[in-house]
């Protein structure tokens, strides 16, 4: 297997990381930064969104640092206090 030197590099390598895995990963980065971005918008700790939201604060430690997936009722959970849900969307047709 040919060595890598970067994340970069790891990541586009398709022996290493598939397509769809890489979508995920995409994904999962995408929202989680959102998420974060959202948090700190409205001024909330993650102890204050813990409060709000009902998860637990090292939960939401661990979301946001991308040391555990999140189930769908939970992200529910957590962005309704935030004023964001989620929406399946189609494609953009240029992408593909």
């Amino acid at each position: 297997m040919k060595q890598v030197r970067t994340f970069s590099e790891y990541m586009n390598d398709d022996s290493r990381v598939s397509s769809a895995e890489r979508e995920k990963i995409n994904f999962e980065i995408e929202l989680i930064g959102k998420m974060i971005e959202a948090r700190e918008e409205k001024g909330l700790s993650q102890r204050d969104l813990a409060e709000i939201s009902g998860i637990k604060q090292p939960a939401i430690a661990r979301l946001e640092s991308m040391k555990s997936t999140p189930q769908i009722d939970t992200l529910f959970k957590l962005l309704n206090p935030l004023g964001y849900t989620i929406s399946i969307v189609p494609l953009d047709t240029k992408r593909n």
